[in-house]
């Protein structure tokens, strides 16, 4: 297992589990107000996908996990999305974008969940993660 984040402090939550550290990158943080910034991410990631090619990418989040989704896919990896908790209402902005690109779309709040229309990948709940 590998990790992949833009903070570099949650290195200390691995530490802290006493096992050996798995091998953990960090990549820059973005918002889509920066275009620098989101290419210097997309690049980050990118290079991190590149030297890891993992079999599987689980990833939440914005920018950071749309990139590594999409660049995932396009390496070969299975890719799964997570969409946020925080989005109890609807469904994330960067998971509708995604939806062609992910094997598998999970949402964390039940209602979200939604009946396949037999084409691409629709949001399905599979219980909590927190």
């Amino acid at each position: 297992m590998t990790y992949a984040t833009a903070h570099a402090s949650y290195v200390q939550d691995l530490e802290e589990e006493g096992r050996p550290l798995p091998p953990f990158h960090v990549f820059p943080e973005a918002s889509r107000w920066s275009k620098f910034g989101l290419l210097r991410q997309l690049f980050a990631i990118t290079w991190i996908l590149l030297r890891v090619r993992p079999d599987v990418v689980v990833t939440t989040g914005a920018s950071a996990g749309y990139f590594a989704l999409r660049v995932a896919k396009y390496l070969g990896s299975r890719t799964v999305w997570v969409d946020s908790i925080a989005n109890a209402e609807e469904l994330s902005l960067a998971g509708q974008r995604v939806r062609p690109y992910a094997d598998l779309w999970l949402t964390q709040w039940p209602h979200l969940a939604a009946n396949g229309d037999g084409g691409e990948p629709s949001p399905q709940y599979l219980g909590a993660v927190l």
